[in-house]
């Protein structure tokens, strides 16, 4: 399922941004980045995000900027005092304007900018801080998710009960009735006998069994309304469902495949097609569930 959110923090010396995208994927594929030295993050984001999700290509990144007051400015000591040997050293050599204060510190690396340092505890508190807000924004997409996920599951209704009137028309078809089943397999037995005269009547049985067994679609429609009746639980009952309707629905388009290859009858076929149409749209939209 498709959804975007964001959130924002701050704390004494770091302002920080969590963006999460989502959008549809078969299993729960995370892709996280993180900025450097919050690497620390990585793992207990991903368990926050596994927690609440179940289903999608999900995309994380935080972002963060750093605060007046959270660099520091140090003298590399170091650094000074070579710059001041080589003074020495050419003081007496050269004849020039001794070097002033803001000449000398100006020198590459004789001044330093560098992050202010932070103890453990305080490192500590402010990974929590930040981790909070990432369940902020999970919880926002979650949101966003279950506004779409109420669309689908109106459509995803629909289609279920767009299958079950197509099964009520199989059901009640003409070509279903004892009369013209016994007409059909009455023609297809004078068929077999006009080609073999001379078949053996055991034979002709187990034909007739077989054409019998073929001609009707009893067994596909109870199994088709098994798999309604199936879906429409799982829509009722919630939460992560999206593995088993795809599973239900690979049902569904087995036994409507099992229906119009044992239909010897138009209008059956027909249904049937319109049914495998009906369960395709079906399977496409749950890709969309969680």
């Amino acid at each position: 399922m498709t959804g975007f959110a964001r959130a924002d923090g701050a704390g004494a010396v770091h302002r920080w941004t969590w963006e999460v995208r989502s959008v549809n994927g078969k299993g729960l594929d995370i892709r996280l980045r993180l900025p450097a030295g919050f690497e620390h993050l990585e793992v207990p984001a991903r368990e926050r995000i596994a927690a609440v999700l179940a289903r999608g290509n999900v995309q994380v990144a935080l972002t963060t900027q750093s605060l007046p007051g959270a660099t520091r400015i140090r003298v590399n000591e170091d650094v000074l005092a070579e710059v001041l040997a080589v003074m020495d050293r050419l003081g007496g050599r050269i004849n020039v304007q001794p070097p002033t204060l803001d000449g000398i510190l100006s020198v590459k690396g004789v001044m330093e900018a560098a992050e202010a340092e932070e103890d453990e505890q305080v490192r500590a508190d402010l990974g929590a801080t930040i981790l909070a807000d990432l369940d902020g924004a999970l919880a926002r997409l979650i949101a966003d998710r279950e506004r779409e996920g109420g669309a689908i599951l109106t459509v995803l209704k629909s289609r279920l009960d767009e299958v079950e009137r197509l099964v009520r028309d199989v059901e009640a078809s003409p070509a279903r009735t004892p009369e013209a089943i016994r007409g059909r397999l009455a023609e297809q037995v004078t068929a077999l006998l006009d080609a073999a005269p001379a078949l053996d009547p055991d034979r002709l049985h187990q034909e007739a069994v077989l054409l019998a067994t073929r001609a009707d679609v009893r067994e596909e429609i109870d199994r088709l309304d098994a798999h309604v009746a199936a879906a429409r639980g799982l829509l009722d009952d919630g939460g992560p469902v999206g593995r088993r309707l795809d599973f239900l629905a690979q049902e569904f388009n087995r036994e409507v495949n099992t229906l119009c290859s044992k239909s010897n009858d138009r209008t059956v076929t027909a249904i049937g097609l319109q049914l495998k149409a009906v369960v395709d749209q079906f399977r496409e939209q749950i890709q969309n569930v969680e």
